[in-house]
């Protein structure tokens, strides 16, 4: 996939990136590059903007409501919205969710949910994994039992991301007991403030409320809140989580986390005489975090150049989801490093008190640690690393 020698591919980026540096809420950009939260009320502010624009369902084909875009044009797109600082997208609505339900759902479902996700008005969350069902999704015994004309759903969902912004959560749910332990897993639906239903936050180790733990009490819903066949749900969902692991590259933002760490390597603190970027041990640091990018970048588009538009990455996407994951983390501990190194720089160089108070390093040092302590987790959610070198072994080179 080349992205140099178009240059229509290069209107395209010229388009998209003028449209965020001009017509995308500021305050928004400006609230994100502080590292701060954003609310329910700023995401759906976030998202509804692309949403007006037709570019949050920006994978989606024409029929379903997307922009009709080439991989080409989808890659471009991520790319920018990244370089700008864009809020990312919660994808559990437009990158997970939407595509089960456009290619299983039935009229009727499409109708029903899939506007107000590609509109940006409507919140998902995504109910996969249990406290006894991490890794080993298959062992899920969250349950839905049908009764007349709705399923009564019980159990617990655990690390479910964003589901405090959520008005809706799609959960994988145990139907039948009776064969294998990826049969009798079915797809369902249910709004979260439906009664019997209760969030419990989550603080990670970073000091964010991004999980949660969602309990089920006697849920009922409709039995048209079903996806698909009963009993079908582990299919849909090794469709959705091709979608999920190709979702991590973030090429854009990573290459911008690069930059910004060599703009604080490259800054004399006040009253010193040196820069950490002219450290040979650092800077060698640095080279191979931006090769790792590099890599990174080279096989998502080798990945995405074998997929036909509109359809799902295959097995291959748990490659991506290892590389995204490991140079993320290679990435954040370049922050722990910047602060570290700057400051022994400047105590060894008898600098006065006031650059640890106001130093550019100084300055990124608790969002460092903070964005260093989160990425930790990356390498576990979404299929633990270790699941993905299984996969790879079995599936990519059939070992």
């Amino acid at each position: 996939m080349d992205l140099k020698t178009d240059p229509k591919l290069e209107e395209f980026r010229a388009d998209v990136r003028a449209f965020f540096a001009n017509d995308f809420p500021q305050d928004i950009l400006e609230k994100t590059a502080r590292g701060a939260s954003l609310t329910t009320a700023e995401i759906r502010k976030s998202e509804s903007a692309l949403g007006r624009k037709g570019w949050l369902a920006a994978a989606w084909p024409e029929e379903h409501g997307g922009p009709g875009w080439s991989l080409k044009e989808q890659y471009i797109f991520d790319e920018e919205l990244e370089r700008a600082g864009v809020p990312t997208v919660t994808p559990m609505g437009v990158v997970y969710v939407g595509p089960i339900l456009y290619t299983f759902g039935t009229d009727e479902q499409k109708a029903r949910w899939l506007p107000g996700i590609r509109e940006g008005r409507e919140g998902w969350a995504q109910g996969y994994s249990e406290p006894e069902a991490g890794s080993d999704l298959a062992s899920l015994q969250f349950s839905a039992v049908r009764d007349g004309d709705e399923y009564v759903l019980n159990g617990t969902k655990i690390w479910t991301s964003a589901a405090q912004h959520a008005d809706w959560i799609f959960c994988l749910a145990r139907t039948d007991n009776s064969g294998k332990k990826q049969e009798g897993i079915t797809f369902i639906i249910s709004e979260m403030d439906r009664p019997g239903v209760t969030l419990r936050p989550i603080i990670t180790i970073d000091g964010k409320h991004a999980l949660n733990q969602v309990t089920f009490d006697n849920v009922r819903v409709p039995a048209d809140y079903r996806i698909g066949e009963e009993g079908k749900g582990w299919t849909y969902s090794q469709f959705l989580l091709g979608h999920e692991r190709t979702s991590y590259a973030r090429i854009g933002g990573k290459r911008k986390q690069l930059a910004h760490i060599r703009a604080i390597a490259s800054a004399v603190p006040d009253g010193g005489n040196s820069r950490l970027i002219d450290d040979d041990a650092f800077a060698r640091k640095l080279a191979e975090a931006n090769l790792a990018v590099d890599a990174l970048e080279m096989t998502v588009l080798r990945v995405l150049s074998a997929v036909k538009d509109g359809g799902a990455p295959g097995k291959e996407a748990s490659i991506i989801k290892i590389l995204a994951t490991e140079a993320a983390q290679q990435i954040t501990t370049l922050y722990l490093d910047t602060a570290g190194l700057n400051a022994n720089r400047g105590f060894a160089d008898s600098v006065s008190p006031a650059w640890l108070e106001g130093g550019l390093a100084t300055q990124h040092a608790a969002p460092g640690v903070s964005t260093y302590l989160g990425t930790r987790a990356q390498s576990i959610y979404g299929g633990t690393n270790e699941i993905q070198h299984n996969i790879i072994a079995k599936r990519v080179l059939e070992l």
